[in-house]
């Protein structure tokens, strides 16, 4: 495991982080929501793809993840079941089944998402996943889908509020592990800017 991601940031990393990394854009209706598949917290995940749905914030969505170490099933496999579960209907939720990492859940799923819907006909996309990844998921989409608006909706359990991530040591390790992904990522042409630097 990485040792910088145990390390004790400064105010102004935190403070950057805060700013940069974990932020969320303001909410309105839109074509797609794209559930980023995830290990963690996955009822939360499927129970606010639902909430979404009932505040009729998306028209169709898309979960994508792969067969994860310790699962027989996809993560969208154990994803998809629940938002119908919880009200979404199933022939509005795309599947995609193979992707491993942020990477392959946009680039497997946009020939899926343009076969079904056709890419033009999607303005705009709310994305959920993990707090601690945060703008990382827009950033990916936006680097191969640069037409498409992104909105940024991210959750998780812990107790800890989010602004005081840094005080909760595995809440810490998982945003500096994914916040050291940025300027890496973004040199390897992984991600583009989003939002817009301010």
């Amino acid at each position: 495991m990485d040792d910088r991601s145990r390390r004790l940031p400064s105010a102004k990393e935190i403070a950057e982080i805060n700013a940069k990394h974990l932020i969320q854009t303001p909410l309105k209706p839109a074509d797609l929501l794209f559930v980023f598949g995830t290990r963690e917290d996955v009822a939360l995940r499927a129970d606010t793809a639902c909430r979404l749905w009932r505040e009729g914030l998306f028209r169709w969505s898309i979960v994508s993840g792969g067969v994860t170490p310790g699962s027989e099933l996809s993560e969208c496999a154990v994803i998809k079941p629940l938002m119908v579960a919880g009200g979404v209907p199933s022939d509005r939720i795309l599947e995609e089944h193979q992707a491993m990492n942020t990477g392959e859940n946009v680039t497997f799923s946009l020939p899926i998402i343009d076969a079904a819907l056709g890419l033009r006909n999607i303005r705009s996309v709310i994305c959920l996943g993990n707090t601690w990844t945060g703008r990382r998921y827009a950033m990916t989409l936006h680097r191969h889908w640069p037409e498409a608006e992104k909105l940024l909706l991210t959750v998780d359990s812990f107790a800890t509020p989010r602004q005081r991530w840094h005080r909760d040591a595995e809440f810490r390790r998982r945003v500096l592990a994914e916040w050291d992904k940025i300027e890496p990522y973004r040199e390897k042409g992984f991600i583009a800017e989003w939002p817009s630097v301010r």
